[in-house]
């Protein structure tokens, strides 16, 4: 919200009379005096007006999780643990997901407080490329490579998917980067060849790897560097 909207609600002020405090210099965010009407508020900014705490502020907060299998990607479930019951912190409940991993897929899970930072991860525009290892059933029918660059037609959905990049690592074993992330997407496009997907683990999401010293159920906060990749 803009400081003068924001000021004006909080406040209950004129835009008058906001248009003068904030000339005057009486605002601050984060400390310092703004004149700035159209200055955006978020809610991590501490704004203050004539030495009033309007609004505290709060951290904002990035985490890293090796999700392990059997684990679903919630805030709550009444009937299995979730994600965020592996966290440790006591803000927790203000994290959400961004994006999300099936119940026994495994890998690379981010959470944050911070929306318009998980909306740059995976909002469709943004084609932050996701990479995932892949199992299945039977051998990986060779086709599949150009097939996945070309896109698959979903039905349900009357689209057809995004190019993907499938690259093979064994007869059942391959890497798989998209650049979306439809419904059981994976699982979906195997399927389109009649093959299983057994086993699903994500590497990556844009410039973001999964860190190899976390074990399944494992979490650390993002370093500065991986937070501004965003």
């Amino acid at each position: 919200m803009r400081l003068d909207r924001y000021l004006g609600s909080r406040a209950q002020l004129s835009r008058q009379d906001v248009r003068r405090l904030v000339s005057d210099g009486r605002a601050r965010v984060n400390g310092e005096v703004t004149r700035t009407l159209d200055r955006e508020v978020r809610i991590f900014d501490c704004v203050e007006l004539d030495g009033q705490v309007l609004q505290p502020g709060k951290v904002a907060r990035y985490v890293m999780l090796h999700k392990p299998p059997g684990c679903v990607s919630a805030t709550r479930d009444a009937a299995h643990r979730t994600v965020i019951d592996l966290i440790d912190e006591p803000d927790k409940d203000d994290l959400h997901i961004a994006g999300r991993l099936d119940f026994n897929t495994t890998g690379l899970m981010l959470l944050t407080n911070d929306g318009q930072w998980s909306r740059r991860l995976t909002q469709p525009t943004s084609l932050q490329g996701k990479v995932y290892l892949v199992e299945t059933e039977d051998e990986i029918d060779p086709g599949c490579v150009g097939a996945f660059a070309r896109g698959l037609y979903f039905r349900f959905e009357d689209l057809t998917t995004l190019p993907a990049e499938l690259v093979l690592l064994g007869p059942r074993r391959a890497r798989l980067t998209l650049h979306e992330g439809r419904y059981h997407q994976v699982k979906r496009m195997f399927g389109h060849f009649g093959n299983k997907v057994t086993a699903l683990h994500r590497e990556s999401m844009g410039p973001l790897l999964l860190d190899a010293s976390l074990t399944p159920g494992c979490y650390r906060p993002l370093t500065d560097n991986e937070i501004a990749q965003i």
